[in-house]
């Protein structure tokens, strides 16, 4: 595998402009070419393929790392763990599933971005749950969403409807709340410096306006997505893959009468083989995600 010191590395004493300049440099992978890189580094262990590999993605790792700049910690750190996240993807990825790596990689760089903000960061002294960890990444925007960012309390209709929508109980609202807004969390708090220039902790915040780097991240969320679903249907058998995406995968379902007719039993077996189909899809989807580390968004 590709030496993590033979990458670009980020760094407070050459500034983050720079470092993102540098990477701009290594171009990005055709289809065909991903595909041929992939398959020598899974069938020859051909490190120079997965150096190629690495470095036509770390814009991308760039880019994800950014989106967490909320959170008081060194930029060029972050970025270093999205850069660890992203050998650790392109270490396993299998290019025969399908699927781009940028597509699987991206989770394998936010599940290594948020295990190092949760070791690092003061402030939260947390479990490590899955809906801790849903709840500690996503309570900022849940707050923007219904305009309750002023400091102090949620009023006790934002608390039950962020626990509503984050799937937590209303006292793990108010108690990561109150983790998140005390302390030295002050915007104008000191939090490190670069180059010439001091940084403070609102100049950490994430700009929630749109723009390409999250219209990016989005589309690539929906085809990981896709990747995920087109995965997990390998543990169905050819009919219920055929009676479940007819059913439940098409823009038009297919009725229970014309399946029924067309494999020869009653529409109550088509239903229950659909049933059953989808309880084994969403079983290998929850497997899969907690594999490729697709933990706050999941």
């Amino acid at each position: 595998m590709t030496s993590y010191a033979n990458l670009p590395a980020p760094s407070p004493e050459q500034g983050l402009n720079r470092y993102l300049q540098e990477i701009r440099k290594f171009p990005m992978l055709e289809p065909e070419e991903e595909y041929m890189l992939a398959k020598r580094w899974a069938d020859h262990q051909d490190a120079s393929a997965a150096h190629q590999m690495v470095t036509s993605h770390l814009r991308l790792a760039a880019k994800i790392a950014m989106g967490y700049r909320g959170y008081g910690l060194p930029q060029a750190e972050v970025i270093s763990e999205a850069n660890v996240g992203l050998m650790q993807a392109v270490k396993r990825f299998d290019p025969e599933k399908g699927f781009r790596l940028a597509t699987y990689a991206m989770w394998w760089i936010r599940a290594s971005i948020q295990e190092y903000i949760l070791r690092s960061w003061s402030l939260v002294k947390l479990g490590t749950t899955s809906a801790q960890k849903k709840l500690f990444f996503n309570l900022r925007k849940a707050k923007a969403k219904l305009g309750a960012l002023e400091e102090g309390d949620l009023r006790p209709e934002n608390v039950a409807q962020i626990a509503k929508d984050l799937s937590v109980s209303e006292d793990e609202v108010v108690a990561m709340n109150r983790r998140l807004s005390g302390g030295d969390a002050s915007l104008n708090a000191m939090v490190g410096s670069d180059g010439d220039s001091v940084t403070q902790w609102q100049d950490w915040l994430e700009d929630e306006d749109a723009d390409q780097a999250n219209d990016y991240a989005e589309r690539d969320e929906l085809e990981a997505r896709r990747g995920l679903l087109a995965e997990a249907m390998d543990v169905l058998n050819e009919r219920e893959r055929e009676i479940l995406t007819q059913r439940r995968l098409v823009d038009q379902a297919v009725t229970l009468e014309d399946l029924s007719e067309k494999f020869g039993v009653s529409r109550e077996r088509i239903r229950q083989i659909e049933v059953r189909a989808f309880e084994k899809l969403q079983k290998r989807m929850r497997q899969l995600a907690e594999a490729k580390g697709m933990m706050a968004e999941a």
